[in-house]
Formats: C-alpha cells, structure tokens, sequence
C-alpha cells in the first residue's frame, strides 16, 4: 500500500488551520438573521418554542424591534378582526397599538410539529381583565412566516360562529 508522508509541523498546521476555520463558521452561523449593527439577533440554535417565548415578551416589554428581527420580511398575520393576511408594516400599525392594554401573558400550551406551532395563551390586561386565544405560528427559514389568531369568547370580534357560519 502506499502512502504519503506528511511532517509533523505540516500536520499541525493543517489542524489549526481547520479549526481556526470551523471556529469561524460557527460565529458566522450564530449570527444568522442580523441584519445590521445594533438589531436583535436571532441564533439559528433557538428553538421554535424560544422564539415564541421572545415574540410574547418583547409584546409585554414593548419592543418592537424584537418582534420585527422574529418575523419573516414576508409575515403575514390573519384574525377574525378583518385581517387578512395582512403584511408585516400592517400588522404593525393595527395590532401594535395593543401594547398599551396589554400587563402579560401566561402561554398555556406550545404544541408544535414541524414548522408549525400551536399556542394557547392567555392575556392579562393592564386593567385586570384577562382573555385566552390560540394562535397558530408557521415558521420558514427560522423565522415567523405567519400567525393566525383564534380569539377566545366575549371579546365583541366577528367570529364565524356568532356569524351563523358553521
């Protein structure tokens, strides 16, 4: 058999080389989804429950630039309220407004396959009142690619029950 002689000195400068290399493209991948200096980062290692549990907190911290670094350029967000796979800038001027009202939430359930994510949560508002929806999360390339909420009872929103429509 033959076979190649390579020098210990050469051998080590190989390996470091390698590692040297491999340690950069691990920072590299850990800073998937930055988009310039400053933004909030999130690493590709979070899993689709963390994500959630960071959208659902940046909503009670008022932080919108949390919200936006989670959701794909292409979200879209769907609820009985006349929203219909609206864009993101919509999804923003309609429902950020909220905020305001909102003290916390207590995520009941996060039940997820694949890149979709049930969650059961119930909002706690600033003025003691509380109220439960389930929204469904789909995910794309790590990020939020869309929601559609399901609103609990007695919020007043059109729902296809209190429509008739069965």
């Amino acid at each position: 058999m033959a076979g190649t002689t390579i020098s210990r000195r050469n051998l080590l400068q190989t390996g470091g080389c390698a590692l040297a290399g491999g340690v950069a493209l691990f920072h590299a991948s850990r800073a998937f989804g930055e988009k310039k200096p400053g933004s909030t980062v999130v690493p590709s290692s979070m899993t689709k429950e963390e994500i959630i549990r960071k959208y659902y907190s940046a909503w009670e911290n008022k932080d919108w630039s949390t919200v936006d670094s989670v959701l794909a350029e292409d979200f879209t967000f769907t609820s009985p309220n006349h929203d219909d796979h609206i864009s993101k800038s919509t999804f923003k001027t309609r429902c950020w407004p909220q905020t305001d009202f909102i003290k916390h939430f207590d995520l009941e359930s996060v039940i997820g396959n694949g890149d979709e994510v049930f969650v059961k949560y119930l909002c706690h508002t600033k003025d003691g009142k509380s109220f439960q929806n389930v929204e469904d999360f789909k995910f794309k390339g790590g990020k939020i690619e869309s929601i559609r909420c399901y609103f609990g009872q007695d919020l007043g929103f059109p729902s296809a029950a209190s429509l008739g429509h069965r």
